[in-house]
């Protein structure tokens, strides 16, 4: 009977032996805050600010720091140091992308070049998107359309100044985003179409207006193709990015067969993208500007010295404003579009500083941590475009101490139309106008609260005064 039991219980034994063999050899891996059996730190985490709530964690378990939310393991980067052995040294392994149902839905499957997991299809998506749609000569062909959209823009903000009326800055850019996104992906006014905004907020809906909002764009996405089908469309409403999507297709010269759901998933990246980082980028700068009245004046005299009595900034001189790209790119390290980037995913396992990172980890950067690091930056929660006059740091990915539209791999392909645009509208509100605060209102009363989601959004709407620049010539 001694032997029967002895044979019984020595497979658990040898079980447990292996077991614990295996978890002494097991390296560890990043250091962070105990969970709770099934949920792990979800509720933990602060949905409003959560590039804050997780900035404050770092301080407590490092630069490199675990999670797990739900049954998923997450790891934090919160430094230049740990972002760059991610995203360059380890680059390949943190390109993935987690499939989420909402961005499934919204990505036809996976179809589109933000949320594609990386591999060949990703690739030539991406090869799309970089050579085609947004190359640096493609986006120098936009041009006119963005200065003919700023033009619109500073004559709408001079009507309502010569009627003493306050300038919402942050709704009109909103605008001004939407139709130059609109005019380039599509050849037409947006108001052609769709006289009210409205449909920007479905690009951000609640996931129980998920299918509601999907279909909608979608029947919209439709139409429009139908549209750029048409043999008799005007002149006027060709070459625009549909038109070169249309092409490839028919071509069939992207080396893979793109179908309308690729150019759709497309098309959904360029609204979300397009329509808001740059709109956000423009108020924040312009509300750090409003803080900081010294800056404000600094700017204005180098666009205004630099321009003369021509009227308008335009595409050629942008090269020439050093602070003015100071200042933007000062504005980019305190606000970053994204404070923490898109979600990766590790394709598989390895090792960061003594740490093991497991194959199908979810990443988050916390970009606005890394831009506000004081390893990197002196006095890193002030403004002072002045920083970025005498270093050569840039924010297209190259140098990890400021990545607001990420690196590696991932990193944003319209870079390009993004920094164009948000230059080329910034320096024009600052030549066309004098900016002042409403009565009663210092610049120490500017609020720099954020709103909730992927995009950092001004959470109250920047409203302040414009008066026409006197000696802009008519």
């Amino acid at each position: 009977m001694a032997w029967l039991f002895l044979c019984s219980i020595l497979p658990l034994i040898l079980i447990f032996l292996l077991q614990k063999t295996k978890k002494s050899k097991k390296t560890r891996g990043p250091p962070g805050p105990p969970g709770l059996p099934f949920i792990g730190n979800l509720h933990q985490l602060d949905s409003a600010k959560p590039h804050e709530y997780l900035w404050k964690l770092s301080k407590k378990y490092g630069p490199l720091m675990s999670l797990r939310i739900g049954s998923v393991p997450v790891v934090v980067i919160s430094s230049s140091k740990m972002a760059k052995e991610a995203l360059k040294t380890h680059d390949l392994v943190f390109s993935g992308r987690r499939a989420y149902v909402s961005h499934q839905k919204l990505s036809y499957n996976g179809r589109d070049v933000a949320f594609s997991p990386y591999g060949e299809y990703w690739r030539q998506m991406r090869k799309v998107c970089v050579l085609h749609l947004f190359s640096l000569s493609r986006v120098q062909s936009f041009s006119p359309i963005i200065q003919d959209e700023i033009s619109h823009l500073i004559q709408k903000i001079s009507n309502l100044s010569c009627a003493s009326k306050v300038i919402n800055l942050s709704s009109i850019m909103t605008s001004l985003g939407s139709t130059i996104i609109c005019r380039i992906a599509f050849g037409f006014f947006i108001s052609d179409y769709l006289p009210s905004l409205s449909w920007i907020d479905k690009l951000s809906g609640m996931f129980a207006r998920l299918e509601k909002n999907f279909k909608d764009l979608d029947l919209f996405y439709q139409e429009v193709i139908d549209e750029h089908l048409n043999t008799n469309r005007p002149e006027t409403m060709k070459d625009d990015v549909l038109d070169i999507l249309i092409q490839i297709k028919q071509e069939q010269s992207s080396g893979f067969e793109l179908t309308w759901d690729h150019i759709k998933a497309l098309l959904m990246n360029i609204f979300i993208a397009g329509t808001d980082t740059s709109a956000a980028t423009v108020v924040w700068a312009m509300t750090a500007l409003m803080k900081n009245p010294s800056a404000l004046k600094k700017v204005q005299a180098e666009i205004r010295d630099l321009v003369g009595q021509k009227g308008a900034v335009v595409g050629e001189k942008l090269q020439q404003l050093r602070y003015l790209d100071a200042v933007i790119k000062e504005a980019l390290r305190l606000y970053p579009p994204a404070p923490v980037l898109v979600a990766r995913e590790t394709t598989q396992s390895c090792n960061i500083e003594g740490y093991e990172i497991g194959s199908k980890t979810l990443v988050y950067i916390n970009d606005w941590a890394i831009s506000r690091d004081p390893e990197s930056w002196e006095r890193p929660d002030e403004f002072i475009p002045e920083r970025f006059l005498n270093n050569a740091i840039d924010v297209r990915g190259n140098d990890f101490e400021v990545i607001p539209f990420g690196a590696g791999r991932r990193g944003c392909p319209g870079i390009h139309l993004g920094l164009s645009t948000v230059k080329l509208a910034l320096a024009n509100l600052l030549y066309s106008f004098e900016w002042e605060l409403p009565s009663g209102i210092r610049a120490e009363d500017i609020d720099t609260d954020v709103l909730p989601g992927i995009t950092m959004h001004k959470k109250n709407a920047l409203c302040i005064l414009a008066k026409e620049y006197l000696h802009k010539s008519s």
